[in-house]
């Protein structure tokens, strides 16, 4: 007798674990709640790994109630909402009739696109590695976590003006542990050395602290590059080629 399907998990709240309030940590660092009717894309995420390589990791430990902090949990539950809630009306970090996003003053994207293409590919674009036409949501996301797998996690490091123009420094960072594939196909694996991205986002809020627009700004090569070094398997290579090895 076949087993009976797998029931995907697609709403309700997020967990403690995910929240950030399980121990050893035991500090709330996102506080994200779907909307009633809201779906998760993809099931409910679990931040657990994320969460971990947050704290391990992190530079800044923001005073509870600081700017800081606002902003760092904002745009945290912005990460959750924008990734892992298709329908854009359920979305509401953002005030979609207002929202545009764009990346080192380029064309600003609007809640619809961001919706169908992710925030990874509007944040890297088109590199000379990496090009964001020839992949989805789903496919970038896959290829980043195969070469993060313990999380690539997000912190505030400095806000220089608050609401309704918020400008802060931030930081991206995880471990490049598994194994990423360029836009040629070509697969490089990990030397366990800790990807690191510094840039600068410029954000307005309304009085509701809804997210109107962002400017982010920093090098989409910072992100790539860190994951070509090395390239999988060359062995492979050389014997599809016909070289002999000695």
């Amino acid at each position: 007798m076949a087993k009976a399907a797998e029931v995907l998990d697609d709403k309700g709240p997020l967990s403690d674990e995910s929240k950030g309030l399980l121990a050893p940590y035991s500090e709330l660092i996102r506080d994200y709640e779907p909307l009633p009717d809201a779906r998760w894309r993809f099931g409910k995420p679990n931040y657990a790994k994320v969460n971990a390589c947050y704290f391990q990791n992190r530079s800044k430990m923001h005073k509870e109630g600081s700017l800081e902090a606002v902003v760092n949990k904002l745009v945290k539950n912005w990460q959750v909402e924008s990734h892992n809630i298709a329908d854009i009306h359920h979305w509401h970090t953002m005030d979609i009739s207002k929202f545009k996003a764009a990346l080192n003053g380029g064309c600003p994207c609007s809640a619809r696109l961001l919706a169908d293409i992710g925030h990874n590919n509007m944040l890297l674009g088109e590199t000379q590695d990496y090009t964001s036409k020839d992949n989805t949501i789903e496919s970038s996301q896959s290829n980043f976590m195969a070469a993060m797998p313990e999380g690539f996690a997000w912190e505030v490091l400095e806000v220089f003006s608050g609401p309704p123009t918020v400008t802060f420094k931030w930081r991206h960072f995880g471990k490049f542990v598994g194994s990423f594939q360029d836009k040629t196909g070509k697969a490089h694996k990990g030397d366990g050395k800790m990807v690191d991205l510094i840039g600068i986002c410029i954000a307005k809020v309304n009085a509701e602290l809804k997210i109107e627009t962002l400017d982010v700004y920093y090098n989409p090569d910072d992100m790539i590059k860190p994951l070509l070094s090395n390239i999988k398997e060359a062995k492979e290579e050389q014997a599809a080629s016909g070289c002999n090895l000695m």
